[in-house]
């Protein structure tokens, strides 16, 4: 039973973490290679370095690692962050001004609204929907756990599979963006597209775990209903408990009715001495 409860409680923890770090990372979609690029602006530098694209719900992030990590006595080690919440156009701007590297401001150019590829609108609106169905799917995580704790095991089972389907609705939403004309980044003379990453792999993986979970209980509650409900420690008292006796009481009527006749017991006066 022990190990048991030691099993349910880092499953659940496993899933409801899982739902709530997906929303933050920049990895559902991925994209990077190994070119030689111009450096900066209106400069003739030439550098070798690893570009890279990391799409979230809430951004991108591009990241540019020279190699070796230092050229032309400066350290190449860039890793921006552009957040859909925000003006791109504005966030484009200030990269201008700090002077980031050709690579970053090509690839964010990509996502501004005057670009022709138009990937701002699909990737925002796509990473938007997935993060609601995702919080959705958070809140059948906590009303599957409550359920678990009340004697309710079959509608906690129904809750773990809406979670599974809410993960999944995400996933949809989020592979929209694949069904669309893909802009390719080309820079220097190589060139990539975004695929799918870490957090869509692994968002796949909770879905398919929480499906499992649900089906499983509600399969037991209906082969097994008492073996379920004692697993989960309800619907059982403590005398239903094994190696545990419960021993009757008796109650004394004639107390709770009030007919008790206690003796009289004479008053001594001082005359009586």
């Amino acid at each position: 039973m022990r190990v048991f409860w030691m099993f349910r409680i880092i499953i659940s923890l496993f899933i409801g973490v899982v739902i709530v770090a997906l929303n933050f990372t920049n990895s559902w979609a991925e994209a990077r290679m190994t070119t030689n690029a111009t450096y900066k602006s209106f400069s003739n530098a030439v550098i070798q370095a690893e570009v890279g694209l990391h799409v979230g719900l809430y951004g991108i992030n591009v990241t540019l690692r020279g190699n070796p990590i230092v050229q032309f006595n400066e350290t190449i080690n860039y890793n921006e962050m552009f957040s859909w919440h925000d003006i791109v156009e504005e966030e484009y701007e200030q990269a201008l001004v700090k002077g980031l590297p050709n690579p970053i401001l090509y690839i964010v150019e990509k996502f501004t609204l005057s670009s022709p590829c138009g990937m701002i609108f699909h990737y925002r609106q796509s990473g938007r929907f997935a993060s609601a169905t995702l919080w959705t799917a958070f809140c059948c995580w906590m009303l599957a756990n409550i359920l678990f704790s009340l004697p309710v095991v079959l509608y906690a089972g129904y809750m773990t599979m809406a979670t599974a389907a809410f993960i999944f609705f995400s996933m949809a939403s989020f592979s929209t963006i694949m069904n669309v004309p893909r802009c390719v980044f080309s820079i220097g003379e190589d060139s990539f597209v975004t695929e799918y990453s870490h957090s869509f792999w692994l968002a796949l993986a909770t879905g398919l775990l929480c499906t499992i979970v649900g089906i499983f209980v509600v399969m037991l509650n209906f082969l097994m209903p008492e073996k379920i409900k004692e697993a989960f420690s309800a619907g059982f008292d403590s005398c239903e408990v094994k190696d545990q006796s419960c021993r009757e009481g008796y109650l004394n009527s004639v107390f709770l009715n009030g007919d008790i006749n206690l003796p009289v017991t004479p008053k001594v006066t001082p005359e009586c001495l």
